[in-house]
């Protein structure tokens, strides 16, 4: 015994010391360290306590030297932490990364078990900070150094900047493998009144409304639902700015392609009409999810039938994709008037 503690010429609050254990108890261990008293420490301080030994030598922190019982205070757990700091110091480096386990909660975060105790604010816990604590605690992660406090021994961290700038890394790269024409997947992650923004695995792009049907639709609800799937095709891709312009109508054929040979100059069709102004209607020929509409002009004071007759006059279009319709008045029925929406 005087060999083992022949270097310890007195004993400081603070410092670290050696020890033998004299006696494994239930609960505890008892400790002599050379002193006057000896020194008891829950086994719940180490990470093995079925291997913990009567004889074993360890090394302690002296955090007291007299309790009310008259017994030396000391701690095994802090003991390891304290010979850990320097050696996390040395491999831990502001900004630099490094692996913990979540072993408690405190006020305003965690406390993370890196060889240290180190401090996780529940705002750096992820990208949307979690309502329960409690499901992180015993789990392993990576976190980033945020931190470090040599007088006072702190160290604080952050998960959530880590997630953040894996998502930088996966969007770059996205965006270095878009190609414009290209169909991709996505999930409908919102919805506007202008358009779709659409979930790329990590990337959002921009669905806008005109680029969703080669029809009319008053709002995206028509055809897309939160959280559904769906294939678009890449429009325009600004690596910049990193924004992704994207369509759905584009994956369709255009309509308007086969159009002259599809309604002929002179054919007559049938039709719904799916909205009446004042200055004509708007007739669906065409049934399916990508409905398509044509202006149809009236004579002031005519009805206009289901049947009509599509005419060309270039230089009385609207605009440049459209079919301009007149009426074929077949003899109409006593009180005819004015067809209503859905004819």
């Amino acid at each position: 015994m005087e060999k083992l503690f022949s270097e310890v010429k007195e004993f400081t609050e603070g410092m670290l010391v050696k020890g033998r254990i004299l006696e494994v108890r239930p609960n505890e261990v008892l400790v002599d360290i050379g002193y006057k008293s000896e020194g008891s420490i829950s086994l719940s301080e180490f990470d093995e306590p079925e291997a913990v030994k009567q004889g074993d030598e360890i090394e302690v922190l002296l955090e007291s030297l007299e309790d009310d019982d008259g017994m030396v205070v000391l701690s095994f757990a802090r003991a390891e932490q304290k010979k850990n700091w320097d050696r996390i110091v040395t491999i831990c480096t502001e900004g630099g990364t490094i692996e913990g386990k979540v072993r408690g909660k405190v006020k305003g975060g965690l406390m993370v078990n890196i060889g240290v105790d180190a401090f996780l604010p529940a705002s750096q816990i992820d990208v949307i900070p979690p309502r329960n604590l409690d499901e992180y605690m015993g789990k392993t992660f990576k976190f980033k150094v945020v931190k470090i406090n040599q007088e006072r021994h702190n160290i604080v961290l952050s998960r959530r900047e880590l997630i953040e700038q894996e998502r930088e890394d996966k969007r770059r790269t996205l965006l270095s493998s878009m190609q414009v024409g290209q169909i991709r997947s996505g999930a409908v992650k919102n919805l506007t009144d202008f358009g779709a923004f659409i979930d790329l695995d990590g990337l959002d792009g921009l669905l806008h409304i005109t680029d969703m049907s080669w029809g009319r639709i008053n709002h995206p609800s028509e055809l897309l639902k939160v959280g559904e799937t769906i294939e678009v095709m890449i429009l325009e891709v600004d690596r910049e700015k990193e924004r992704v312009s994207l369509g759905l109508k584009q994956r369709n054929r255009n309509p308007w392609d086969n159009v002259e040979v599809k309604y002929p100059v002179g054919s007559k069709v049938r039709g719904k009409v799916v909205s009446v102004v004042p200055y004509g209607a708007f007739v669906q020929l065409e049934d399916g999810k990508h409905r398509r509409s044509y202006g149809c002009r009236r004579r002031s004071g005519a009805a206009i039938p289901h049947t009509l007759v599509a005419r060309a006059d270039g230089a009385r279009m609207p605009r440049p994709c459209s079919i301009c319709l007149a009426a074929h008045r077949p003899p109409a029925p006593p009180g005819a008037g004015r067809p209503t929406i859905g004819q």
